[in-house]
């Protein structure tokens, strides 16, 4: 159970391969009378999102970190290493999955996402940064990867 002076936020971000794994930001809350809250955290954008019922996506790395909060619906993301996980309405995670400039992207990399169930899929995506390498490394020290 998360205690109030912490919150984790999944995250799916790359090894030192920079194949794609599930992770946790965990991120400091602070005591505002009673409301606990972060430090405040930059964002470029944010876009409205709308998918289908069996909306299925090929393998990709998000590129940009990217804040998806689940409005309605199931989304399921797959990992190359066969891992995947469910959010549902009201749950949120961080797609941050990136190659570097001069990489090629193969079959060890990425993740894929697909529509679960008969209802719509909405989210809300907050791009987090326009540098995933500069994101990393200014939130290395919140990442801790899922085993």
């Amino acid at each position: 159970m998360e205690s109030p002076q912490q919150i984790s936020c999944p995250i799916i971000t790359v090894d030192k391969e920079f194949r794609s794994t599930f992770a946790s930001l965990n991120l400091a809350l602070s005591d505002a009378n009673g409301m606990f809250i972060s430090q405040r955290q930059t964002a470029v954008n944010f876009r409205h999102r709308k998918s289908s019922p069996g909306y299925y996506s090929d393998w990709h790395v998000a590129g940009d970190p990217t804040l998806i909060i689940v409005q309605q619906g199931c989304i399921e993301l797959t990992l190359r290493n066969n891992q995947s996980r469910c959010f549902n309405s009201g749950q949120q995670f961080i797609a941050a999955d990136y190659l570097p400039i001069d990489s090629v992207f193969n079959d060890t990399h990425g993740h894929r996402a697909r529509v679960i169930g008969e209802q719509e899929f909405q989210a809300v995506h907050i791009k987090l940064s326009i540098n995933a390498k500069e994101w990393f490394q200014l939130n290395s020290e919140f990442i801790r990867i899922a085993y």
